[in-house]
C-alpha cells in the first residue's frame, strides 16, 4: 500500500509546475498581462452566463473563473489555456442541479476533481488522441444546439421552467411567452447576440461582447425598463473556503455525476489545449500535467462555491489571437476577474439577464462551424452518421451519452472497414520441384489458401464457413505468413476448421505462422490441435513437399524422386 502510494505520488511530482515555465513567464511579461486582460473581458459576460445558467448563480461563474482559472493556469499543461465555467460542463450540471441541489454540484466537482487527480497518476492523458474527430465534431454540435436552448427562458424574460430536458424546458418557456410577451428582454438579447456576431466580422478583435452587455445595462437602467430583470445582488468578494456542503451518505449516488463531469473536464480540456497548440508554432501541451491541472482547479473551485470548470476553447483561442506566450496570461485573466469580484461587484448585478443570455446565443451560434460540419458530412457516410448520432444523442439525452454512443459506433464501423480489408484466397500452386504430370496431379488433391490481413473477431467467422466448405481434396494449405494480426477468437476459429476438416479426412498444414501468432494459437489450443492432426511448416515449399509425402504414404500419389527446388521468389517461400 505504501509502495503503491509513493509510486503515484511520484508521478504526480514529476507533473508539478518548475523552473522552465518561470523562464517563460519572464521572457515577454507586458504582452502576456495584455492578453490577459482582453481574455478577461471577454470572459467575464461569459463567466456570470455560465454561472447563472447551471443555476448557481452569476456568483458561482465568477468564483469558478477565479479560482479555477488560476490554478489551472500554474498547474496545467498548457502555456496557453484558459480555464473557467464553459457551456459544455453548464449542460452537464443543469440535471444534476435539478436532481441533488447546488451541494450535490459542489460535491460532484470535488469527486470529479480527485478523478482527473488520479486519471494524471495513471498517465491517461494520451488516450485523447483515440477520440475519432466525426465525435467532437458531432459532439460540439450539439452542446451548441443545447447551450442556446438553455437561453431561451432568460431572452424571452420568462421563469425558468422546472426540469432537466431541455428540449421541454423550451416548449414550456415558449408557451409562457406566448400567454405574456416580454418585448423587452427579447429585444435586449436579440441585440447583444446580433452586436457580437456582425461586430466580430467586421472587428474581430474588439470584444464585442462586454461593450453589447455595458451597453444594454446602460439603457436599461436609464429608461427604467422593469421587465429587464437583472442578475441580482453579488456579493463582493469570494466566500471563504469551506466544505460544509460535502455530505459523505451522498458520495455512492453522485459517483455516476462525478464521472460525467471529469470525462467531460478532462475530453474538452485536452481538445482545447491541442487546438491552441495548432494555432501556434512550437508549443505542445503536456496533457497528463494538463489533467493534473484541471483536477487541482475542480477540486478547489467548490470549496469556494464555483462550479466545475474545464479548459475553455473559445478564451483560450482569444488568449492565443491576442499574442499570449506563457500562462502568466491566463493568471492575468484570473486575477482581473478577481478585482472585478472585489470592486465591481454591484455595477456587475444590474447586468440585464437577457444581456447575458444574448452572449451564450452568439456563443453558441459561432460554436458551429459550418465548413467544418460539411467537410466531416461530405468524407464518408461513415462519419456523417457518427456526427448526426453523437449530435442527436447529445441534444436527447446528455453528453457522456452521446460520446459514449459515438465512440461505440465509430468503434464498429472502424471494425467492419478493418475486417473488409481481411481476404482469404485460394491461390495455385507453386511448380517448385514437379514435373508437369506430377504438379497437375498435386493440384486435383491438394489446396492451398493464403489469408491476408487481420484473423480476429470481426472477420474469423467468415474465414471459418468458406474454409470448411472447401471441395473433395486430400490436404489444404493455410499460408499464413500475411496474416497480419490474430486474436483468440481467430486462433478458435483456425482450430475448430482444422478440427473440422479432420473429420471429414483432409490433412491442414500451416505455413508461415509468426512467433507472436504462435503464442496466441497455443493459448487456446489450437498449436497442439494443428499439430496432432495436421502439421506445421516454416514456409510454403516445405508444407508443400509434405502434401506430396502425406499422398505418397496414403497411395494416392506414386513415390517419385525429389529434384533439387528451384522456387526461389517470395511469393513461393510465402
Amino acid at each position: 500500500m505504501t509502495t503503491a502510494f509513493s509510486r503515484a505520488w511520484a508521478r504526480i511530482a514529476a507533473l508539478l509546475p518548475g523552473r522552465d515555465d518561470l523562464a517563460e513567464i519572464r521572457r515577454d511579461p507586458r504582452r502576456d498581462l495584455l492578453a490577459g486582460l482582453t481574455v478577461a473581458i471577454v470572459a467575464l459576460p461569459l463567466a456570470l452566463g455560465f454561472g447563472v445558467s447551471s443555476g448557481l448563480g452569476a456568483e458561482a461563474g465568477l468564483a469558478t473563473a477565479v479560482v479555477a482559472g488560476a490554478l489551472a493556469a500554474v498547474f496545467g499543461g498548457s502555456n496557453l489555456q484558459v480555464s473557467g465555467p464553459t457551456g459544455a460542463m453548464t449542460v452537464v450540471l443543469v440535471p444534476i442541479v435539478a436532481k441533488h441541489g447546488p451541494s450535490g454540484v459542489l460535491t460532484v466537482g470535488v469527486m470529479a476533481g480527485v478523478m482527473l487527480v488520479g486519471l494524471a497518476a495513471l498517465r491517461a492523458g494520451k488516450y485523447m488522441q483515440y477520440v475519432p474527430a466525426p465525435v467532437v465534431e458531432g459532439f460540439t454540435l450539439g452542446i451548441a444546439c443545447v447551450i442556446g436552448l438553455q437561453q431561451i427562458p432568460n431572452a424571452l424574460g420568462v421563469p425558468k421552467p422546472e426540469g432537466d430536458r431541455v428540449l421541454v424546458m423550451t416548449w414550456r418557456a415558449l408557451e409562457e411567452f406566448a400567454k405574456a410577451p416580454n418585448w423587452t428582454a427579447l429585444g435586449f438579447a436579440v441585440a447583444v447576440a446580433a452586436v457580437m456576431l456582425l461586430g466580430a466580422r467586421w472587428r474581430p478583435t474588439v470584444p464585442f461582447s462586454i461593450l453589447a452587455v455595458i451597453a444594454a445595462t446602460l439603457v436599461a437602467q436609464l429608461a427604467h425598463l422593469e421587465a429587464a430583470k437583472p442578475i441580482g445582488e453579488l456579493p463582493s468578494g469570494l466566500p471563504a473556503p469551506s466544505l460544509s456542503f460535502l455530505d459523505l451518505g451522498s458520495l455512492g449516488a453522485l459517483l455516476a455525476p462525478a464521472v460525467a463531469v471529469a470525462a467531460l473536464a478532462a475530453l474538452e480540456s485536452l481538445l482545447s489545449a491541442s487546438v491552441a497548440d495548432g494555432m501556434t508554432v512550437g508549443q505542445k501541451h503536456d496533457p497528463d500535467r494538463e489533467l493534473l491541472g484541471q483536477g487541482l482547479a475542480n477540486i478547489a473551485a467548490p470549496l469556494f462555491g464555483g462550479v466545475p470548470a474545464t479548459g475553455a476553447i473559445a478564451r483560450t483561442a482569444v488568449n492565443v489571437r491576442t499574442g499570449a506566450n506563457s500562462r502568466l496570461a491566463a493568471l492575468t485573466h484570473a486575477a482581473v476577474l478577481a478585482v472585478i469580484v472585489f470592486a465591481a461587484a454591484p455595477l456587475v448585478s444590474k447586468i440585464p439577464l437577457a444581456a447575458l443570455a444574448g452572449v451564450l446565443l452568439a456563443t453558441a451560434i459561432r460554436m458551429v462551424e459550418v465548413g467544418s460540419l460539411r467537410a466531416m458530412a461530405r468524407a464518408t457516410r461513415s462519419d456523417a452518421l457518427i456526427l448526426v448520432l453523437t449530435a442527436v444523442a447529445t441534444l436527447a439525452l446528455d453528453l457522456v451519452y452521446a460520446v459514449i454512443i459515438g465512440l461505440v459506433v465509430a468503434g464498429a464501423l472502424a471494425l467492419r472497414a478493418v475486417a473488409k480489408q481481411a481476404r482469404f484466397d485460394q491461390v495455385p500452386l507453386d511448380r517448385g520441384d514437379h514435373s508437369a504430370e506430377e504438379h497437375a496431379l498435386l493440384a486435383e488433391h491438394i489446396v492451398a489458401y493464403r489469408i491476408d490481413g487481420p484473423l480476429f473477431f470481426a472477420a474469423a467467422h467468415r474465414f471459418l464457413l468458406e474454409l470448411t466448405e472447401v471441395a473433395d481434396v486430400r490436404v489444404v494449405i493455410l499460408r499464413m505468413s500475411r496474416v497480419s494480426t490474430m486474436d483468440a477468437t481467430g486462433a478458435l476459429v483456425l482450430k475448430d476448421a482444422v478440427d473440422k476438416l479432420h473429420r471429414r479426412g483432409i490433412l491442414v498444414l500451416a505455413s508461415g505462422i509468426r512467433p507472436g501468432q504462435l503464442q496466441v494459437l497455443d493459448s487456446v489450443g489450437a498449436l497442439d490441435l494443428l499439430r496432432r492432426k495436421g502439421r506445421e511448416y516454416a514456409t510454403t515449399p516445405e508444407a508443400i513437399r509434405g502434401a506430396r509425402d502425406h499422398l505418397e504414404m496414403t497411395g494416392v500419389l506414386a513415390a517419385v524422386p525429389a529434384q533439387p527446388t528451384t522456387a526461389t521468389s517470395e511469393e513461393a517461400v510465402q
